[in-house]
């Protein structure tokens, strides 16, 4: 704390470049913020073709571009439905809607609120007998309990007012909040919209912007509350989205260092005494409260003394008052009087001797990083941290890309899902308004809608295409069109389904045309397979598919990412009939045990790109009688499932090689082929039917 202004700077600068050589620097920040709106977007489109009445916010760090790898930070969801109404005023109730009175007395809290039941036919009170999530107050009043949130997301785990998914694919944790949102600012804060620091900050088009957002309330009260099961917590999470996408460069890095000092020293021993959002809020009051000259990148460190200071008094006095709604303590019940000490002890310590501090560490290895840049290491070690901070660089846009992929297969899972059991017209209605929002929707909508618009059309040519094989065994001009449309969805996927088609028409000659192209195309790029049916381990990326991801934009996806193939039963006729056994891979037993979310997709036939490539090519040689490039496709399809670790539907490409093993008169190794399958997936696999029928034909000698 004490050292001299020229060292300071000196330490500053060369902090700055540590921190922009991890990934906090402007060109990182921006493409996350952009990427996590893009998927924001992705997803809030999907709600609205499938009709749910729902949307959703990308909030938090890995949204903020205010996280590094080694922070390893959640990702934050905030979701609303649209038939929830809260109101601070009557004139805000609404007709058909689940109104809600947000009330604040003597009583709540200051941040939080009890919410009152009140009628969807006109504006009053709702008086009835109280139920399982209701009680009736001393006033008469009915109050929702925020208890009604639990249990609302299947598997997930209950960390305060989220609700934790640590299953998705490739993906980071997620904290689902769910939330139920008031269009008008909160009363409580309305003073915040008229304050003004010295740093003349937050402006005031963010004070309008914030004011805009209106507000939410969270299923959570507050530890210090009479009643917590009634109290909600008021959040004004969009307001302070915009603040934190309006700090600069130097704040958002003095943000990272104060969460690496809270995860290292702070919090380590798994006891979370100060949250992330403490730090934010924090950090905001300081921005508010000096002159804007101080957060500069030569003042790095100042600017972390300053906020370890506040931090200190916050701690000291058992107070931090929430950036907005100032009444609201932080701190309120957070920890014992022990607790108190030892934080203390820590963060004055901290103040006392922060380079120190700093070198200690060894998140995303900043200490050894801060040490080379000082000279305090041989330059061998200088060299090694340059060759790692460009690959540091490489793995998070790859990072980034994968993700904006996993998104797209995962809103095109939830697509499917809806479409699954609608009539063509249905499905129709859905593309149409797909289209409408491409046409008519801003940058990002439009965006988005051409992410994911390719597989829809292919989707739904697809259908079309089974319906008329079925009528005529030929494939309709409009089901072309559409699946032509959708052809550059990924490298792979939509081809393979147009080449399913003409093979299901007899049409070998146009499918083994459409294969050879997209065997071609698959070997041009460094591609990986893509898939969110179920869980697996991170995919394992090449050093061109990392090069690729760093030197193009998000559009590359779909030249270097292969989508598993997705069959739902309305395009039955047009997949070969090894394919179709799939679709009923499970038993009464295995229907009960399901996850009815995430396993939706077990009533399809679904194959990862590659093997379904080679399985066409193999049938459709087998009827040219070109046997040598036949024994070829075979070949590579067994290769691929030995050796490619990143395919996520191995089962079903062993249940396919099994069947070729029988058509080559080899029942021996398709017995084994079916066991292998079983061992990748015990249950809902229809390796069970086809050992079934491989024994029983050869028990009777066929």
């Amino acid at each position: 704390m004490f050292q001299e202004p020229d060292i300071r700077e000196n330490l500053s600068r060369k902090l700055s470049e540590v921190l922009h050589d991890i990934g906090v620097n402007e060109i990182m920040v921006m493409k996350t913020r952009k990427n996590s709106m893009l998927r924001e977007t992705m997803r809030n489109i999907i709600h609205r073709l499938t009709d749910l009445n729902i949307t959703e916010y990308f909030l938090g760090s890995q949204s903020e571009g205010t996280t590094t790898i080694g922070l390893n930070s959640d990702f934050d969801i905030l979701g609303y439905h649209h038939d929830f109404n809260v109101i601070q005023d009557w004139s805000e109730w609404a007709r058909d809607k689940f109104n809600l009175l947000m009330i604040q007395d003597e009583n709540t809290t200051p941040g939080y609120c009890f919410l009152q039941l009140l009628r969807h036919d006109e504006p009053l009170p709702l008086t009835v007998i109280p139920g399982e999530y209701n009680i009736t107050d001393r006033s008469g009043r009915v109050l929702l309990k925020n208890t009604i949130i639990n249990g609302l997301i299947q598997g997930a785990v209950g960390h305060g007012p989220a609700l934790n998914e640590q299953e998705e694919p490739g993906l980071p944790d997620t904290d689902n909040v769910i939330a139920c949102s008031c269009k008008s600012w909160p009363q409580s804060a309305l003073g915040w919209l008229e304050r003004q620091g010295i740093g003349r900050w937050p402006t005031e088009e963010m004070r309008r912007y914030a004011a805009s957002t209106g507000c939410f309330v969270v299923a959570t009260g507050s530890k210090i509350s009479k009643y917590p099961e009634l109290e909600w917590r008021i959040s004004t999470s969009l307001a302070e989205r915009c603040l934190v996408l309006n700090l600069n460069i130097t704040q958002i890095r003095c943000y990272v260092l104060l969460k690496m000092i809270l995860k290292k020293f702070l919090n380590h021993r798994g006891k979370i005494n100060i949250s992330s959002f403490m730090c934010k809020t924090v950090l905001l009051h300081c921005i508010e409260n000096t002159e804007p000259s101080i957060w500069e990148e030569n003042k790095l460190f100042t600017c972390l003394t300053y906020c370890l200071l506040e931090l200190h008094t916050c701690v000291q006095n058992g107070y931090c008052s929430h950036f907005i709604i100032q009444e609201n303590n932080l701190m309120a019940g957070e920890f014992t009087a022990e607790t108190k000490r030892e934080l203390l002890r820590h963060i004055s310590e901290f103040i006392q001797n922060d380079r120190h501090i700093l070198l200690r560490i060894d998140i995303d290895n900043l200490g050894h990083r801060l040490q080379v840049k000082l000279n305090m290491l041989p330059y061998a070690a200088y060299f090694m941290y340059s060759l790692i901070s460009l690959e540091i660089y490489k793995n998070l846009l790859t990072s980034e890309y994968l993700n904006i992929a996993y998104a797209f297969s995962q809103n095109h899972r939830h697509i499917l899902k809806h479409l699954h059991n609608k009539n063509i017209g249905t499905i129709k209605k859905s593309l149409c308004k797909l289209i409408t929002f491409c046409d008519n929707g801003n940058r990002l909508d439009q965006a988005a809608c051409r992410f994911m618009t390719p597989l829809i059309f292919t989707t739904y040519g697809s259908v079309l295409a089974s319906s008329s094989i079925h009528e005529n065994n030929q494939v309709s001009p409009e089901a072309l069109v559409w699946l032509s449309a959708g052809l550059n969805s990924d490298i792979s996927s939509s081809r393979l389904k147009l080449a399913s088609v003409f093979y299901s028409t007899g049409d070998m000659k146009k499918a083994e045309l459409i294969l050879r192209h997209a065997h071609q195309q698959y070997y041009s790029y460094p591609v990986v397979p893509i898939c969110t049916c179920w869980n697996k381990l991170p995919l394992a990326v090449t050093a061109e598919f990392k090069k690729v991801s760093s030197e193009q934009s998000e559009d590359c996806i779909k030249h270097i990412t292969a989508f598993c193939v997705r069959f739902i039963q309305k395009e039955i006729n047009c997949i070969p009939h090894e394919l179709q056994y799939e679709m009923f891979r499970s038993t009464q037993d295995d229907m009960i045990r399901r996850n009815e979310n995430k396993d939706c997709w077990m009533d399809w036939a679904v194959v990862d790109s590659l093997p379904f490539l080679y399985f066409l090519q193999y049938k459709i040689y087998s009827h040219f009688q070109r046997h040598q490039d036949q024994q070829q496709a075979l070949n590579k399809l067994i290769r691929t499932i030995v050796a490619d670790k990143n395919l996520a539907h191995r089962e079903t490409a062993l249940n396919i090689l099994g069947q070729c093993m029988e058509q080559e008169n080899r029942p021996q190794q398709a017995l084994k082929c079916y066991m292998l399958s079983l061992q990748q997936r015990q249950r809902n696999n229809v390796a069970n039917l086809h050992i079934c029928k491989l024994l029983s034909g050869v028990l009777n000698g066929q």
